[in-house]
């Protein structure tokens, strides 16, 4: 149960109201997440919705690398709604199943992809540091331009922002869904380490 009222369509000002009409028509469709205690602040909620829709449907980056970049922080910070909703959105775009499982019970997981093993050490390194360090930065650079780079940390800094929301608040997944993430052992009730990944030794460049 949620910390503080999730307010329903019927029970919105209307200033609550046009948020949820406006993120429900858009790329989103439904209102689900952050978004249900966001809303207390309507002003907050519309700025929320926008800038999340850029960095969710709108970067430069292939749809598989978003993901895996909001399936790490999700992971990271153990949020449950997250992690159901984008596990699902980056097994769609292609993200091999196996790397995902590897993700969520805290396993290294193996990439076949040079590009997916960037990302992953990418948005690794600045969920456990709050940096990256020189020779990853600049790889990711080569790989994805500036403007890459810089829509690559806005997804994770802005999918934390959306797992603090959601773990503080205690958002409820949807009715019948279970939480597809368990505590590590090795977490010690804190954040949930990242291992290093590792990349196939077949492994290819990406698209």
């Amino acid at each position: 149960m949620s910390r503080i009222p999730l307010p329903s369509p019927a029970d919105m000002s209307p200033e609550q109201r046009a948020v949820h009409d406006a993120v429900v028509s858009g790329p989103r469709g439904v209102v689900i997440g952050p978004l249900r205690a966001v809303i207390h602040s309507p002003e907050l909620a519309a700025r929320w919705s926008a800038l999340g829709e850029i960095l969710r449907f709108g970067t430069i980056l292939p749809k598989r690398l978003n993901e895996l970049a909001i399936v790490v922080t999700g992971r990271r910070w153990n949020a449950q709604i997250e992690w159901w909703v984008h596990a699902r959105a980056a097994a769609e775009a292609g993200l091999p199943a196996e790397v995902i499982e590897a993700i969520r019970i805290g396993e290294p997981p193996v990439f076949t992809d040079a590009d997916d093993a960037l990302v992953y050490e990418y948005a690794r390194q600045m969920q456990l540091t709050g940096n990256v360090p020189d020779a990853v930065y600049a790889d990711a650079v080569k790989r994805f331009g500036a403007r890459g780079v810089v829509e690559l940390t806005g997804v994770i800094g802005y999918y934390t922002m959306v797992s603090m929301t959601l773990n503080a608040h205690d958002i409820p997944l949807p009715d019948g869904i279970a939480p597809p993430l368990q505590p590590l052992p090795q977490a010690n009730g804190a954040l949930t380490p990242l291992p290093p990944g590792r990349l196939a030794a077949t492994a290819g460049g990406g698209a």
